[in-house]
């Protein structure tokens, strides 16, 4: 069975500020826009919005996959991720930040 969305999202957060020294990471409101990712990573002079999930395969809450792709089509970047993604994910990061 899979951790705790909670769990998987503190050590994610712990390995990002290792690979990005000096990075600020906030965790977003739920309660504040409803479906808009979890997580805002800020490094150097841009940044990476993240929605945890637990699995790839558990369900997205309304909202989520518009905010993500709103955000991709505006320029930016906005991911799921989740423990079988989550290398990947931190090295398109790398790439983003660079």
């Amino acid at each position: 069975m899979s951790e705790l969305e909670s769990k998987f999202q503190a050590k994610l957060k712990k390995k990002i500020e290792g690979k990005f020294p000096g990075c600020i990471i906030l965790k977003n409101d739920c309660h504040s826009v409803q479906g808009f990712p979890d997580l805002t990573v800020y490094h150097k002079s841009t940044c990476a919005l993240l929605e945890c999930k637990r699995s790839a395969t558990a369900k997205h809450r309304p909202n989520q996959d518009y905010y993500v792709n709103n955000i991709n089509n505006a320029g930016g970047f906005a991911r799921f991720v989740y423990p079988e993604n989550e290398e990947d994910i931190l090295k398109e990061m790398e790439d983003w930040f660079e």
